[in-house]
């Protein structure tokens, strides 16, 4: 009886119920009606164990980093330099939409603060220069998720914590797909760009031009510099990277930009603090979650159940991405990591995937469900942006989209695009 809890939590999601209430109740409900009224005080006793890790510190740091980077007006300093790189191109403003991504992933990790902080930038300024408002949020959506992929990355940090592995191994095993997700985009608008008529955003700046971007550029762009060094040089832990950044994103804001007020800190401090509470409390229900799962036994009985369908690890391979690919149209990747990461993970590190692989894989792909509905967090925050419907924006970015799908295939049948970087390193053998 007890292996239902996850039917059940799926039927308190389609129902609407918090994902957090969903993840205590299902196995909460189903332990009292098999008279393990014990192992209920075990369950609860495990939200705040889960949430109790130092590693974990990292996220509410980084959250914090990241809303002081977007009210200090750095995301402007990012957008000009991209212009000044690449706005010449034809389709330049779309261009400059997907390396600013990139560039703002390495601050704040976060596709909703790129949708929110870029999209409310770039979209009107998109129109302005002759693009449909659908082209606009369509871009601005897809490349939003490589937020959570180039480090500093969120969803990495839970995986490392959910699955005992190396935090700077997993940043940097990111650092090949993200880019590659962002130059995918980026010649998709290419090809684009002649059939559409895209205009081009601004004449060829002068090397001065481009110097003087650089310039007002260079403080937000040592912020990766720092936090990446740091971890592998030995400096500081990842949770103190987090802190660190935390720190050179007030020093900037306050002393070099001068562009937040002290009287500004209380209202960042109080959205980092909510959106980190929320995260957290996601993290303590999902390890309780996965609690009952090994009393239920359910990692054992799923994978006699995969390892049934096929002996071969390739076919696995894509059964495995496609099911990533229906849960993140239902939960968010956070949630999906410490659901499925335990009960997955050892199957595949079994049939012979390296554990950071399958770790990116895994990562990228519920990423990418951000994009797809009914549930996906990123469209419906592109939608509330540009003033679309949902579906609009759905139809729209359903060409970026298939591109992105067709890179996570790409990372998942070839390992050594995702395991160089790191093994260069010395952090992956």
């Amino acid at each position: 009886m007890l292996s239902l809890f996850l039917p059940l939590f799926l039927v308190f999601l389609f129902l609407g119920l918090p994902i957090f209430f969903g993840l205590i109740a299902a196995p909460g409900i189903l332990l009292l009606l098999s008279g393990q009224e014990r192992d209920i005080v075990l369950l609860y006793r495990n939200v705040y164990n889960g949430m109790d890790s130092f590693p974990l510190m990292a996220i509410p740091f980084f959250m914090l980093a990241g809303e002081v980077m977007n009210r200090s007006g750095i995301t402007m300093r990012l957008v000009e330099f991209s212009q000044a790189m690449i706005g010449h191109l034809r389709g330049g403003l779309a261009h400059v939409n997907v390396m600013s991504s990139m560039l703002f992933a390495g601050l704040s990790g976060s596709a909703v603060a790129d949708v929110s902080a870029l999209g409310s930038m770039l979209i009107p300024a998109m129109e302005r220069q002759g693009y449909t408002r659908r082209f606009a949020a369509a871009i601005t959506a897809a490349s939003a998720i490589i937020g959570p992929i180039i480090p500093p990355s969120g969803i990495m940090i839970i995986y490392a914590y959910v699955m005992g592995e190396s935090v700077a191994a997993l940043f940097l095993a990111g650092i090949v797909p993200g880019l590659m997700i962002g130059l995918s985009l980026m010649v998709a608008v290419g090809l684009m760009a002649e059939r559409l008529g895209l205009p081009a955003a601004t004449a060829r700046p002068s090397w001065r031009a481009r110097g003087h971007a650089s310039l007002h550029a260079f403080w937000p762009l040592m912020t990766p510099v720092i936090i990446l060094g740091g971890i592998l040089g030995g400096i500081f832990t990842p949770t103190e990277a987090a802190a660190i950044a935390v720190a050179y994103a007030l020093f900037i804001g306050l002393f070099v930009l001068r562009s937040i007020r002290p009287a500004d800190l209380a209202g960042i401090f109080v959205r980092a603090g909510l959106v980190s509470a929320v995260v957290l409390l996601l993290v303590g229900a999902a390890m309780a979650f996965k609690t009952v799962a090994s009393l239920a036994r359910t990692p054992e009985m799923l994978a006699s159940v995969i390892l049934g369908l096929s002996d071969n690890p390739l076919i696995l391979l894509f059964l495995l991405n496609l099911l990533l690919f229906v849960v993140g149209m239902f939960l968010d990747a956070g949630p999906a990591i410490i659901v499925l990461g335990p009960i997955l993970g050892p199957i595949f590190i079994e049939l012979g995937v390296h554990p950071v692989h399958f770790a990116i894989i895994m990562a990228v792909n519920l990423t990418v469900g951000l994009l797809t509905p009914p549930m996906g967090l990123v469209l419906f925050v592109t939608a509330s942006v540009s003033r679309l419907s949902v579906e609009a924006v759905a139809r729209a970015v359903a060409p970026f989209l298939a591109i992105e799908i067709a890179v996570i295939f790409l990372l998942t049948y070839f390992p050594a695009l995702t395991l160089t970087v790191p093994r260069l390193a010395g952090f992956v053998k």
